[in-house]
Parts: C-alpha cells; structure tokens; sequence
C-alpha cells in the first residue's frame, strides 16, 4: 500500500493517470474493505477529471495552504535550520538503502517518504511511519476541516501506522509581509517562505558535516 499512497499523493501526471484503474484494483486487493470503501470517491473524481483540472487541485491543496504541505518537517520545524539538519538524516537513510531522490524533490516530501517505506523491510516501515503519524495525522486533520477530495488517502497512510497519532502543535507560521520586507522577493518573483533547500542543497551540508 505505501507505494500505491505515494502515487495518489503526487502530483497528477498521465503517466500515473492512465494506470488509475489498476491502481483501483490495487487497493480493492490490498486494503480494508474500509478503506477501499472510503477511496472509493477519490478513484471516482480522478476519473471525472482530466490531467490539468486534477493539477490544479493539487496545487491548490498542498502548495497554497501550508497546513496541508506535503514536506514533513515543515510542520515540526517550520523555517528553523534544525529542519536542514534534520532531511540531511533523512536523505542519507534513503541514500544507505539506495534510494536518491528524482525531480530535486526534497527528503521529507510525503510521497519519496512513502517510496522509501515500500522499498525496506516491513517491520521497519512501521517503525519509520510511527514517528511521522503524528505529523500524518496532523495534515489528514487539516484536510478534513477543508473537505479536501485528498483526506481519505491521507486517512489511509495514517491507518498503516501502528499507532496512533497524537495531536501535534505545528511549527509558528512566519508573517509573510514581514519576510517580504526584511528578504524581498527571490529573482523569480516568489514570496522568500516558499523558497525551499534543494537535494542539492541538502547533500552539500551532509558533505560539510562528513569533511
């Protein structure tokens, strides 16, 4: 299952789209009759929408509302540069089992977290995703108060835990119009909170850590 959640949850793209069917069998074999009965929906609006109306939800759902951000450590760090340190941990994880992340695409991502977790040990998994539930949790709660289409998936990840989540004070949100007057915008025009530390980044100050 963690492979099939890491897919509903990425960005909308034909090349995962046109598999939507299989992906629906997939669950219906692998899931609770629960859970397959709650993605019933989800499956049903994927095939009612074509690939750029699906992007578009996307984008509005987890890239323009920051209590539904996919990226992990978000939530527990918000722009604290313990975050920074924190998917250098996780990125060599990944890099000692073997996985490198595609798309510049950053270690706490929910998605590359979830790939991660279908590629080791069973056991394992669950230990890993019973430390991030709670953030999981945190992020299905939001999804439920805006009755976001995406809520039953994230239910589902959250229903792989072997525990609980508890409930969870996120990181403090810092005022945009602050930043923007302190930083300014970025050479391409974005607000300075969006701007977020790429792979690249990333593997620099775990060499500088290691040097």
């Amino acid at each position: 299952m963690y492979k099939i959640l890491s897919i509903l949850l990425s960005y909308p793209r034909q090349e995962w789209l046109k598999h939507t069917e299989e992906l629906s069998d997939a669950v219906n074999r692998l899931a609770t009759a629960e859970q397959t009965a709650a993605l019933k929906p989800f499956f049903a609006y994927l095939r009612a929408h074509d690939e750029i109306s699906l992007q578009e939800v996307y984008v509005d759902t987890f890239d323009r509302s920051r209590s539904h951000a996919l990226h992990l450590f978000e939530h527990l760090h918000g722009e604290d540069r313990a975050r920074g340190q924190a998917m250098v941990d996780l990125l060599t994880e990944y890099q000692s089992r073997g996985l490198e992340p595609e798309n510049n695409e950053l270690p706490d991502y929910l998605p590359l977290f979830l790939e991660f977790l279908s590629s080791i040990d069973t056991q394992e998994a669950e230990n890993l995703l019973a430390d991030a539930v709670h953030v999981i949790g945190y992020i299905a709660e939001n999804l439920h108060k805006s009755q976001s289409v995406y809520a039953p998936v994230m239910d589902a990840v959250v229903a792989l835990s072997p525990v609980a989540p508890k409930p969870l004070q996120a990181a403090p949100v810092r005022n945009m119009d602050e930043a923007l007057e302190k930083f300014g915008p970025t050479t391409e025009g974005l607000e300075p909170l969006l701007n977020q530390p790429s792979v690249q980044e990333v593997q620099f100050f775990r060499n500088k850590k290691l040097s």
